[in-house]
């Protein structure tokens, strides 16, 4: 009779070990899983000046484009892009895809309303009455 067959400790340790690779393989299969997902702020935003950044985070992705313009993404999936908003109302439109084909979409609303500081005008003389 071999020593380690009704153990309780055999069955503890092969307890773990499934678990040990049951979470190994939700952890490798994420991407098939949840599919691509983009991060940034989505409501509605009034600015004042036409040249804003948009920042955000992209997991899980083959390839990010914005507005049709593909952009880089850093290992990590954090992305910076440069954009010149048109006065009014601007809509930019961020779309991931995935390596198995797979594609999400994600719309930033920007409202551009140009500030209206008027200069003043200074006279360096005084206006004369006559």
């Amino acid at each position: 009779m071999l020593p380690y067959r009704d153990s309780r400790v055999t069955y503890v340790a092969l307890g773990i070990f499934f678990l040990i690779v049951l979470g190994y393989a939700y952890f490798e299969a994420r991407g098939l899983i949840f599919g691509p997902s983009i991060t940034v702020p989505s409501k509605v935003t009034e600015v004042h000046d036409p040249f804003v950044t948009i920042k955000g985070q992209a997991d899980r992705i083959a390839s990010l484009s914005m507005n049709g313009k593909t952009i880089t993404v850093t290992e990590s999936g954090g992305f910076e892009e440069p954009y010149l908003l048109a006065p009014g109302y601007n809509r930019i439109i961020l779309d991931a895809k995935d390596k198995y084909g797979r594609s999400t979409r994600q719309a930033i609303e920007i409202i551009y309303t140009p500030s209206t500081t008027d200069v003043p005008t200074t006279s360096s003389t005084p206006p004369v009455a006559e």
